[in-house]
């Protein structure tokens, strides 16, 4: 996929399978502000149509959101989210790769578990959600992105922007920059080159450190990078 700065950035859509959970919606809201379509998948129809409906009267245009299933949002946009939960993540992925097939896939879901200690990272055999999504579409161009952002931060509308860097990683320095691109349009981020998607592991995993962190300090913490 090709893009130019600017007009072409600016006219791209995005789809956020997962979209009816917080984070997808959050980001989603984040893309509608910059002026972007946005389309909220879910597996029932009816649901994304609803989230859709909550979601454009949190936006100065609500006629850029809407909702359908995630393949049909999968197959409308020209650029993917993926922001479901870490245990559907497989299953997902694997059934809309035809509905994937030659398009960016960001990928943004953090393999997580929760016990009475707090939260901690999931081994992943692949070495990451990422890479198991880009062993899963490999007619798809697979970057991470995304995985350090609150949510609550994202839906709340008292804050006009979110001062944070989003590490990007992947493989394939077009797509890369692009999804650097749709970062920087979000007010108060920044996209930073994280590194080829191999790398995606130790991204993934530092979100359990940001939940202790937020958790411990009552915050809602991001990543910036310094020197740069």
């Amino acid at each position: 996929m090709t893009t130019t700065p600017s007009t072409a950035l600016e006219s791209l859509s995005l789809a956020f399978l997962g979209g009816t959970g917080d984070q997808g919606k959050g980001l989603a809201r984040r893309f509608a502000i910059a002026g972007h379509r946005v389309i909220l998948g879910s597996r029932q129809a009816e649901r994304a149509a609803q989230a859709a409906a909550e979601l454009a009267s949190t936006v100065p245009d609500g006629s850029l959101v809407t909702g359908v299933t995630n393949e049909e949002a999968a197959a409308g946009a020209d650029v993917i989210v993926i922001a479901v939960p870490w245990e559907g993540h497989e299953t997902l992925v694997r059934a809309l790769a035809p509905a994937l097939t030659g398009k960016i896939v960001i990928d943004c879901v953090n393999p997580m578990g929760f016990d009475k200690q707090g939260a901690f990272a999931l081994p992943v055999d692949e070495g990451s959600a990422a890479q198991q999504a880009a062993a899963l579409l490999p007619d798809s161009t697979v970057v991470a992105a995304f995985h350090h952002i609150s949510a609550v931060l994202l839906l709340d509308e008292t804050v006009p922007q979110i001062a944070t860097d989003v590490l990007v990683l992947g493989d394939e320095r077009e797509a890369t920059d692009l999804v650097q691109a749709l970062v920087d349009r979000i007010a108060g981020m920044r996209g930073i080159y994280g590194g080829r998607l191999r790398n995606a592991g130790q991204v993934e995993a530092l979100t359990a450190n940001l939940v202790s962190i937020n958790r411990r300090y009552k915050a809602h913490a991001g990543l910036r990078v310094t020197d740069v």
